[in-house]
């Protein structure tokens, strides 16, 4: 094992994070928790990831337990929706799951927030566990209990916190990973140094060659951290009352764009863009200096990302930002930077200002 990061809730542990190198110990850590023969298994993932882990999973799995099914959707933001939910559920139903019985959310972020949200409701409430297989998914989603599907594109309109009862992360599967879904992951990892700690940042940055080799040390040390810092957020504000929408610095303009763009850019690439859109808001606010910008710019850059996008409406983006999830009353809860390490909650920003953070990464 390399290494357990414990989750907390009023002092007392909720589950563990478990950064493991392949998926033997999976049916221990269950048997530790107290799962027997008895309970049944549903493997909930996707069709680019099922044709990987799903059999070495679910064999791994039967040998401990009767019962293992699998339940494949097809993979894709476009597909995270009721109507896959009301898939599994029929998939549930037919196969008598009961409360006793357990989730197992194998895949990236669609797949955790899906199966999560699907766990929170069917039967008011059956036991998950996110065993994440991308980047993004391993630093970000599948930790604090946030649940939920798309709902006519509008990212997570409808959804739960609910918590899993373990994080099994393999962080050998990295090493099969597209390039596009490693700078997808960079996007969140990037945005924890920026709003928490200054220091990893700059280890991202000097770490760059390490990190795009996936050098599997390195991978473990920045995980294991960019968890923690996570982790430490979701711990002090569980369902997002206050110092929690920190975690969404970047996410009203990239969540626009996502939107925009009909997914064909990954949220983390998005993510990456609505970072630079809050960094030189930061900067017009007269926090960040315009170094401090660049530099953010030449990481992004450094990462693979994109710094500027054509072809989406600036006016289009902003009407975007309305329908987002953190609009309070008919202001958008925007999350800015004092500097590089330390974020804030912003309220005031007028649509201006918005238009002109958006018109920095947007050509219309």
């Amino acid at each position: 094992m390399a290494k357990s990061i414990p989750v907390k809730a009023n002092d007392s542990i909720i589950y563990h994070i478990e950064l493991v190198h392949d998926f033997s110990m999976l049916p221990a850590f269950l048997q530790g928790l107290g799962y027997g023969r008895s309970q049944k298994i549903c493997i909930v993932t996707d069709s680019n990831v099922a044709p990987l882990y799903a059999r070495d999973v679910q064999d791994l799995l039967e040998k401990e337990f009767d019962t293992v099914i699998l339940h494949t959707f097809e993979a894709g933001e476009h597909n995270k929706n009721l109507e896959t939910v009301n898939a599994l559920y029929q998939t549930l139903i037919e196969q008598h799951f009961d409360r006793q019985d357990l989730l197992v959310a194998l895949g990236g972020g669609v797949v955790g927030d899906l199966t999560g949200f699907a766990a929170a409701t069917y039967l008011r409430g059956i036991d998950f566990i996110q065993v994440p297989t991308t980047l993004l998914s391993q630093v970000d989603s599948s930790i604090g209990g946030k649940t939920g599907v798309d709902f006519m594109q509008y990212k997570n309109m409808v959804g739960a916190f609910y918590q899993p009862k373990l994080v099994y992360m393999n962080l050998s599967v990295l090493q099969s990973l597209p390039s596009r879904q490693i700078i997808s992951g960079m996007g969140e990892i990037i945005k924890h140094g920026l709003i928490k700690d200054a220091a990893y940042y700059e280890w991202l940055m000097a770490h760059h060659d390490a990190i795009l080799a996936l050098e599997p040390t390195v991978m473990e040390e920045m995980i294991a951290r960019s968890c923690e810092i996570k982790r430490e957020v979701v711990e002090h504000d569980p369902t997002e009352k206050g110092e929690r929408a920190l975690l969404n610095f970047g996410h009203t303009i990239g969540h626009a764009i996502e939107k925009l763009c009909g997914f064909s850019l990954y949220h983390g690439e998005c993510v990456g863009l609505g970072i630079l859109a809050a960094a030189y808001l930061s900067k017009k606010q007269g926090n960040l200096t315009e170094e401090q910008l660049a530099g953010i710019r030449q990481c992004l850059s450094a990462f693979g990302f994109q710094t500027q996008i054509d072809g989406i409406s600036t006016d289009a983006v902003l009407s975007a930002t309305k329908s987002d999830k953190k609009m309070v009353g008919n202001q958008v809860k925007f999350i800015l930077l004092h500097t590089i390490g330390d974020a804030y909650i912003y309220r005031e920003l007028s649509d201006a200002q918005i238009l002109d953070g958006i018109r920095y990464v947007c050509r219309a």
